[in-house]
């Protein structure tokens, strides 16, 4: 038996290679599948089976791609109801992979169809070696369950015995292989260790703590982060089999003449993905920006608009495929052209541009103390504005300025900030959309402005990746009265 990982930042998915001598499984793949035949080859074995825990969400899967150049079979929940062809799965059912053995535990409430795969080496031991949990239970956190609202209760407590009287059955030692770590918004407070032991999550995982059914539905369903829109049209895709990446469109490389007679097409939106400080200094007018830089996939996924093709400004065609590849891993699949040469082709031949101030913290520190008239809007999500926040300013997250332009003055000065200035300068673009002219972006956002000593830290800021809701094993003690 021989375990490989992979791992993608910024959407923080694990998946993984289970080999034998001559054959291995691929589980939970990325859509971008050369990686797992590269490896299989170096490996010297076949990939024949490919192991899906559940529709995943937050990105689309490869399997329908891994499949067609394999000729692996696809294995998932016969629950899931999907419409590609696929060997279906319910509990007690095994899979025989050479000398190891995968026993199948169906385990709902991250999402409704929910395997895990318990792995034996029978090379070794008729005892389990290790269980592929999916998003049921992560290094420090468990699945959040509220990914369909109408029945997040249910789940919470079909979550609860999955975790109790599945999961937690097996001996402490078992290695626990998630399908995501640290960073993903599949769960509220995941560590950034990539696995662990079902003995070590039993005895620190905060959410395990919760024995009380009551209180643990109530502490997975009240207070969560906010839910990607892409979160909810992922799922039914990889349920139905996205597109194969070679039946995608060819993305061209267009002149400036010729981007802009696209743009003049309702149907069509500019994308920019220079960093904010590049937007910042001159932009196409109305162009969305979201920095490559940053948390680029789940803010495409959430915010771009799913029935218009996006035009692309890029630093080189190199970053544009780099945007593309990622765009492609969340669902934002009508990326059909580039701007050749980028901004400096386009102010050369003379079309119009916007730009933006950017402030740093001494800046807003001083228009702060002073009498300078403006609205500071904080674009973080709540969790991280009532950890710590700028008196005065109002909280409306990025995402939501698409709905929620209407809630503030367009004729006012309006300043953004978030953690890093990523997050604003978005928020900048939303804004520019809906006819506001005079915004301004904070560089280095509450990270910048906590580092001049102006505020304390924000933890949300400093740990992305930690808590939103306990800082210590104690306080979770305390909070649900477990001492």
């Amino acid at each position: 038996m021989l375990l490989k990982h992979f791992f993608i930042a910024k959407i923080a998915h694990s998946s993984y290679i289970l080999a034998g001598k001559n054959s291995c499984a691929v589980i939970d793949p990325q859509r971008n599948v050369d990686i797992y035949i590269s490896e299989a080859r170096a490996l010297g074995v076949d990939i024949t089976h490919i192991l899906q825990t559940h529709l995943h969400a937050d990105f689309i899967s490869g399997h329908m791609d891994l499949a067609q150049k394999t000729g692996a079979k696809i294995y998932v929940a016969q629950s899931a109801q999907c419409t590609f062809g696929h060997v279906p799965l319910s509990e007690g059912n095994t899979i025989e992979l050479e000398d190891m053995l995968l026993k199948v535990l169906e385990t709902p409430g991250h999402t409704p169809e929910h395997l895990s795969y318990v792995v034996i080496d029978k090379s070794r031991s008729d005892n389990p070696v290790g269980v592929f949990v999916g998003d049921t239970l992560f290094v420090g956190d468990v699945g959040r369950p509220d990914l369909f609202p109408d029945i997040a209760q249910e789940l919470a407590g079909q979550l609860y015995h999955s975790l109790h009287d599945k999961l937690l059955q097996l001996p402490d030692y078992v290695e626990v292989y998630p399908a995501h770590g640290a960073g993903s918004l599949c769960g509220r407070a995941m560590g950034a260790k990539w696995t662990s032991t079902i003995g070590y999550e039993r005895k620190f995982n905060t959410a395990l703590q919760i024995l009380d059914k009551s209180a643990f539905i109530k502490s997975l369903t009240e207070n969560m982060p906010p839910a990607p829109d892409h979160f909810s049209r992922c799922s039914d895709i990889n349920r139905h089999g996205p597109a194969r990446l070679a039946e995608l469109p060819v993305v061209e490389e267009l002149s400036v003449i010729q981007f802009k007679e696209r743009m003049s097409d309702p149907a069509v939106v500019v994308l920019d993905i220079r960093s904010y400080h590049a937007y910042a200094g001159q932009h196409i007018p109305e162009a969305w920006h979201l920095d490559l830089n940053g948390n680029f996939p789940t803010f495409a996924g959430w915010v771009l608009p799913t029935d218009k093709d996006v035009l692309l400004v890029a630093d080189d065609y190199d970053k544009a495929l780099e945007a593309i590849t990622w765009a492609r891993r969340v669902g934002v699949d009508r990326i059909v052209g580039y701007l050749d040469g980028g901004m400096v082709a386009w102010a050369v031949a003379g079309f119009k541009t916007r730009s933006l101030n950017l402030f740093s913290a001494e800046d807003l520190h001083d228009k702060i103390a002073g009498d300078f008239d403006f609205v500071l809007l904080d674009v973080r999500a709540p969790l991280e504005y009532e950890d710590n926040h700028i008196m005065g300013a109002i909280n409306i997250p990025v995402a939501d300025l698409r709905t929620r332009f209407n809630e503030l003055n367009r004729d006012k000065t309006t300043v953004l900030i978030c953690s890093s200035g990523n997050r604003s300068s978005l928020g900048t673009s939303i804004l520019e959309q809906h006819g506001f002219k005079d915004v301004h972006n904070i560089a280095g956002g509450m990270t910048g402005y906590s580092a001049a000593g102006f505020t304390r830290e924000c933890r949300a800021c400093v740990n992305p990746h930690g808590s939103r809701f306990f800082t210590n094993f104690s306080e979770v003690k305390r909070h649900w009265d477990l001492e």
